[in-house]
């Protein structure tokens, strides 16, 4: 059927149903306005569809499988048989039923959902031009719109993905038949959680980083412990390499990587995994239009209830500036709409914490001791090890630790860091204590339940307090 051109007007049109996108519509809509969001791939975006919860769901899986087939000490001895196709399956059966439910939740709160891509047509208008041969497009008018269409991996000259030697992440994760040897380019997080997978699916793993070291931009105490498992698993690092290029031979490729003097290594794989980075998806917004340009990093320059230099066009999410964070995008979409909406909203970006999906996990939120100081706080630190911990060594994983950083002076609480186990669950503790205003002695004074690996938290504010019962005080 051929769909000409049609016209229909809204009074919020929101482009991409990312995790910022189809928030913002969603929260839009129990406000009582008129929504319209558009998606030109797959309801969820990137993070639900081929990012976020795939890699999470291969995650858990293989971890299920390593953690069976490495149980020995608790007296359990098997050999998991992996059929990575059904692995897939289930994967691809948790991403449909949460993307399901994303249109089913739109629907529910009366977003008109439209499926196409759009670009800005002028001010306070939107050109949406339908996928397939002669499906047609349409114009939107809007009183407000939310830009959240998100990012894309960044490609490596001479790397261009072509899905059968070249992957980026999306690629990698679709797999449903892996190979024996894969050489991953960029030790960032993305690059280091899907290294783990593959390594726990028997994949001969290399990792190749530009940099002298893994998980650039956390502490050291942090990224080493990962590194060190990642080692153990059979990962093979090579630091001060950057990818060159990259040839077929044979039944597999060999890539090339330089160092700084410009000498060269080969590396002979099946595939090569680019992971070094993601870069906003602007180019196809046609922001001249509406009178925005992106900033040097490619990101839409917004103020703190994400409004954009035009009045009525808002950016949120991977698009606008700050972490590419899921859970910011979100709240960057909530905002977006109250605002839209009349309420007085704004956004905070004190306590937004982040995670690592490694073995062991990594989180953070808020200050370093070394960032609280530059700010002129006189940092309380306390830290508590996992290996102290009867719920962490139960569970067979004493690895790690809790660090809480506070404001000497007032007991505020100011950031933390942990590594270890349940690392991305236990953050979400200490970034409700920060967010409230909550001190050290408001969490030591919390009763935590026994046995957990929360406990870890309350023992390392009462540390940063002198006080800890199952760790030597400072």
């Amino acid at each position: 059927m051929v769909v000409g051109d049609v016209s229909t007007g809204t009074e919020v049109a929101v482009v991409g149903a990312g995790p910022g996108g189809y928030v913002a519509a969603i929260r839009a809509g129990q406000l009582g306005l008129d929504v319209t969001l558009v998606e030109k791939d797959a309801y969820g975006g990137t993070c639900l569809n081929y990012g976020c919860i795939p890699s999470k769901a291969m995650i858990t899986a293989t971890d299920v499988a390593h953690s069976a087939g490495n149980a020995e000490e608790m007296g359990v001895y098997a050999d998991p048989e992996v059929d990575v196709g059904e692995m897939v399956a289930w994967k691809d059966e948790v991403v449909e039923q949460l993307t399901g439910g994303v249109e089913q939740l739109c629907k529910a709160n009366g977003v008109n959902l439209i499926e196409g891509r759009a670009e800005f047509a002028g001010n306070d208008k939107l050109r949406v031009v339908h996928g397939g041969d002669g499906q047609g497009s349409e114009t939107i008018t809007y009183e407000h719109c939310i830009v959240a269409t998100g990012s894309k991996p960044i490609e490596v000259p001479g790397f261009e993905f072509d899905g059968e030697h070249v992957l980026n992440s999306r690629q990698a994760l679709a797999m449903d038949d892996y190979p024996e040897s894969m050489v991953v380019v960029g030790a960032g997080y993305i690059g280091m959680e899907i290294s783990t997978v593959l390594a726990k699916l028997g994949v001969d793993v290399t990792v190749v980083e530009m940099l002298d070291e893994a998980l650039v931009g956390y502490e050291d105490d942090l990224a080493r412990p990962v590194t060190q498992h990642a080692e153990e698993l059979g990962i093979d690092f090579e630091f001060g390499l950057a990818a060159d290029s990259w040839a077929e031979s044979g039944d597999g490729i060999v890539v090339t990587a330089a160092d700084e003097d410009g000498e060269t290594t080969d590396f002979e794989t099946d595939k090569v995994l680019v992971a070094v980075g993601r870069q906003p998806v602007t180019d196809t917004l046609n922001l001249d239009a509406v009178g925005l340009e992106p900033n040097e990093d490619g990101r839409i320059e917004t103020d703190d209830q994400a409004r954009t230099d035009v009045e009525n066009v808002f950016a949120i999410g991977d698009v606008a500036p700050g972490p590419m964070l899921a859970h910011k995008a979100s709240k960057e979409g909530e905002v977006a709409a109250e605002v839209i909406a009349g309420e007085p909203a704004a956004l905070d970006y004190q306590a937004v914490p982040a995670a690592v999906f490694t073995d062991p996990e990594i989180a953070t939120v808020g200050l370093t001791a070394d960032a609280a100081e530059a700010q002129g706080f006189e940092p309380a630190v306390g830290k508590f090890p996992f290996s102290a911990s009867g719920r962490a060594l139960t569970t067979g994983e004493g690895e790690g630790f809790v660090r809480v950083v506070a404001d000497e002076d007032s007991g505020f609480i100011l950031g933390a860091q942990i590594v270890g186990p349940e690392a991305s669950e236990l953050i979400a503790e200490l970034a409700l204590a920060i967010e409230l205003g909550a001190t050290l002695e408001d969490v030591a004074a919390t009763i935590h339940t026994h046995p957990t690996l929360a406990e870890a938290v309350k023992e390392a504010s009462e540390h940063a307090l002198g006080h800890a019962i199952h760790t030597l005080n400072r």
